[in-house]
């Protein structure tokens, strides 16, 4: 593979880096493809897996991006997931549906229940999915966006490992619970949110600690229950919800709604099913798609319009629509490539 060094202050995303590796989409899937396989994920699984990673490095989120191969491999390597796992689609209801990853990574089984769950949202107006014993490490809009690529609106939420403290706590409890939601939108991007409820992603502290750098105040606590700034002993202790006790609500929300609610585990059970193991969490993941015809009838395009009045509203003041990084991305690197820090391009090459 013929990569190009470039001299830089900074690598991709938060990471500094003296230099950097720029990829072409093709490299780097090339490279997400080399890695799982010779680690021995199955190959149905390699090409769902692999493309949340590309499409992560294809829209500059170092943090799910090729990074993430690390610790697919460290998981498989572990046993905490099936490397050959087959799911499983039952049909609940006519609005629900139910999919066991048999202890796969998850997005397998997201591809496997797609077009079941499309079909009963267009039915119903309504659906929603559980994914059970699945391994989940990706971004979540990906999935969202598959949804919106149908015209359908939707929302999507994971626990993960017990990594953050309640509001007023200093113990882990929560995961870092991401909530996601999609919005399609005629003849443009989707409106797309995707965020952790944690201060940040674990992934950006992982990044700061590789690259040696500070964490900023208000993203985690030391295990001793005081703020740090340093990643090494915020990885040890605890992060922070985002927005104090509103966070922590919502954070709430996702274990029971994605843990209980649909048969499976909270992130604390999340962790100790992990017994040390250090692997990616293990547990469910719901997804709700709406079918604005549902509501709307006929006039589901007049009303959709409307929406965009909103979205007229905040870009016309100046202000950022979420994931409109993300999108420029996407349109900058298929001709510009895709830079890495040459200390992880090394080790992962090294992985293939």
């Amino acid at each position: 593979m013929h990569v190009y060094l470039q001299r830089s202050g900074m690598g991709n995303k938060g990471m500094s880096a003296d230099e950097s590796v720029t990829l072409t989409l093709q490299q780097v899937a090339d490279l997400a493809h080399a890695v799982l396989r010779r680690h021995g994920l199955a190959e149905a699984h390699v090409g769902p897996v692999a493309a949340t990673i590309i499409a992560g490095e294809r829209d500059e989120c170092a943090s799910h991006g090729v990074y993430r191969l690390l610790n697919c491999v460290h998981t498989l390597r572990s046993g905490k997931v099936v490397p050959d796992a087959v799911p499983v689609v039952d049909p609940v209801s006519p609005a629900l549906l139910r999919v066991d990853a048999a202890g796969g990574f998850a997005q397998l089984a997201f591809a496997t229940g797609l077009p079941l769950l499309v079909e009963k949202a267009r039915t119903m107006g309504i659906a929603a999915m559980g994914i059970n014993r699945c391994v989940h490490f990706a971004a979540l809009w990906p999935e969202i966006e598959a949804l919106t690529d149908q015209g359908l609106v939707a929302f999507a939420c994971t626990p993960s490992h017990a990594w953050v403290a309640p509001a007023g706590g200093t113990s882990p409890l929560f995961g870092t619970n991401p909530i996601a939601f999609g919005w399609p939108r005629p003849g443009g991007d989707p409106f797309v949110f995707d965020f952790a409820t944690s201060a940040v992603a674990r992934g950006e502290i992982e990044l700061h600690r590789r690259a040696g750098k500070p964490i900023p105040e208000g993203w985690t606590i030391d295990a001793q229950g005081h703020p740090t700034t340093d990643a090494e002993a915020g990885l040890a202790g605890a992060l922070l919800t985002f927005g104090g006790h509103k966070g922590s609500a919502l954070s709430a929300m996702v274990e029971l709604i994605a843990g209980p609610l649909i048969g499976d585990m909270t992130s604390a059970e999340s962790l100790a099913h992990d017994d040390g193991a250090k692997a990616s969490p293990f547990g469910g993941e719901l997804i709700i798609a709406i079918d604005p015809a549902g509501f709307l009838g006929a006039a589901a395009a007049e009303h959709m319009q409307r929406a965009e009045a909103l979205f007229d509203g905040i870009t016309g003041q100046g202000a950022r629509l979420p994931s409109q990084r993300r999108f420029a991305a996407r349109r900058r690197t298929p001709d510009q490539g895709c830079r890495i820090p040459r200390a992880l391009y090394q080790e992962l090459a090294a992985l293939s």
